[in-house]
């Protein structure tokens, strides 16, 4: 049995995964920035470190997963300093910020319901650890890494870099940025004037008057910096050292970097062994941007309204085409590739439903094809292997579809129905369950459609029994006709009941 091994971008190798407390795993995964809706972008994160969490389930750990929402603050480091998304926004909107907070909250879950990931263990909130975050940055200023102008807190990078780096916790051990370049290719920012060196960043900002979204400090009344909320947070939950902190490859400078440092400067370690990266999702080549105007929001993406889009792709689709590359490449978007993944997936179900049936109605029998049963069972055995390597998704799936053609082949009587043992057949069919519904988190939409529409068909077949009780022999038969002018023939049955078929 293979170990499972993980990209350390800290480290920059694979190395074998090996919790701090045996048979216990803590995971904190940066959560969305409520300030808008999600798009495709973020679907990529969300459902990588839901297989992470998924995977590590199964393989028998007890998983603590923490994923926050930044509710507060999040101004940029890089051009807009000291905008606060969330009070902008509200302010277009015309909303109060906690008010456009949940609307954009419940749009978020209601995305992740929608893929089917598992919900963490503990969702925090910016806005509700305020006083975590204040503690904190006190304890920095304390220390000496800290300092305050005009009602503004602000990380002293250069000090750390140096009194840190002669403990193997320097600034850019992450990123593998070197400091001295930094220094001297930082643009100038809003409130650069305020600091020691360009590179410094805000761990608290004054808020201006107008400024709607504030809180008291000893400082005076300002807002959180970004970077602080995900080090209080993960400390409150996880400890001061945890197991894995994962996030997109666009937050490992500076957000990651910076959280490396405060929680460094705080608790004298380096808060995660292991920090995981999932790559970008481009689009047609080209990198997600409003400029481009190539945004597009899970809801367009979901019912096909945004103008590149020749069609809406179910949540299934999107994170069958997801999983299909591994995480740490790059994913190109395009409606061929999608409409690949809506054939391939079809396809894979449909395997697996006669996958089930066979396994089910199969004798106990030895196999008679022995080259055939030989190399089933070894692309079975291959995919924990793959799976273990840096959770290779797409090896696994490759793995899967190499199967398909064998099913449908006995499906289709071009290979004898006994060709395999009967225990290859059931190893077959639980590798299927294992990865494409417990690990992967995949659905059979199409069943869930058969379910509506059985619903449905259900509550008209009620009205239709209504409508004959009361000798409404029109609206009775106007309801059956146009059923089937549909194509689906209702029967009356014997004991007053009714059934149907699709012709």
């Amino acid at each position: 049995m293979s170990t499972l091994q993980f990209y350390n971008s800290l480290t920059r190798e694979k190395e074998a995964f090996k919790s701090i407390l045996p048979g216990k795993v803590g995971m904190y995964v940066c959560g969305p920035t409520v300030s808008g809706e999600s798009h495709l972008g973020h679907a990529r994160p969300f459902i990588t470190f839901d297989i992470v969490y998924r995977y590590l389930k199964h393989l028998g750990y007890q998983v603590r997963y923490v994923r926050n929402i930044t509710d507060a603050g999040h101004f940029e480091e890089e051009g807009r300093e000291s905008e606060d998304k969330i009070s902008k926004k509200a302010v277009l909107e015309k909303m109060e910020p906690m008010e456009l907070v949940q609307k954009y909250t419940n749009l978020f879950h209601w995305a992740m319901r929608a893929f089917n990931n598992l919900e963490p263990s503990i969702e925090p909130t910016a806005t509700g650890h305020i006083v975590e975050q204040i503690v904190m940055i006190e304890k920095i200023i304390q220390d000496g890494y800290a300092y305050v102008v005009n009602g503004s807190v602000y990380f002293d990078v250069e000090k750390y870099h140096k009194d840190f780096g002669a403990k193997g916790m320097q600034y850019g051990i992450l990123s593998g940025r070197v400091l001295e370049e930094q220094l001297e290719t930082t643009r100038e920012l809003e409130s650069q004037d305020e600091k020691r060196n360009k590179i410094d960043f805000a761990l608290w900002k004054n808020a201006a008057p107008e400024h709607i979204m504030r809180w008291q400090s000893p400082w005076g009344i300002g807002f959180p910096g970004w970077h602080i909320e995900c080090s209080a947070m993960s400390t409150k939950y996880l400890g001061e050292e945890f197991d894995i902190h994962g996030g997109g490859m666009d937050l490992q400078f500076p957000h990651h970097e910076c959280e490396i440092a405060q929680s460094a400067v705080c608790n004298h370690k380096i808060p995660a062994k292991y920090w995981l990266h999932n790559n970008m999702i481009t689009i047609n080549g080209k990198k997600m941007g409003k400029s481009y105007n190539n945004v597009i929001k899970l809801s367009e993406l979901f019912s096909g309204t945004h103008e590149i889009l020749t069609q809406g792709y179910s949540p299934m689709t999107v994170r069958f085409f997801i999983l299909q590359t591994h995480y740490r490449s790059t994913l190109d978007f395009s409606n061929e590739a999608l409409q690949a993944s809506e054939k391939g997936l079809k396809r894979m179900w449909e395997a697996f439903s006669y996958l089930r049936k066979m396994s089910l109605s199969q004798t106990d029998a030895d196999a008679s094809n022995i080259e055939l049963e030989n190399k089933v069972i070894g692309i079975l055995n291959g995919l924990e292997e793959d799976m273990n390597d840096d959770l290779n998704t797409a090896k696994v799936m490759a793995g899967l579809f190499e199967l398909v053609p064998v099913i449908n082949s006995i499906k289709d009587g071009k290979i004898d129905r006994n060709a395999l043992s009967s225990k290859t057949l059931a190893l077959m069919q639980g590798q299927f369950t294992t990865y494409l519904v417990d690990i992967f988190g995949l659905t059979d939409e199409s069943k869930q459609d058969d379910d509506k529409l059985t619903a449905v068909l259900q509550l008209i077949g009620e009205i239709r029994k209504d409508a004959r009780s009361r000798k409404d022999f029109a609206t009775s038969d106007k309801i059956r006709n146009q059923l089937l002018a549909a194509g689906i023939q209702l029967k009356d049955e014997k004991d007053g009941g009714m059934s149907w078929e699709l012709l």
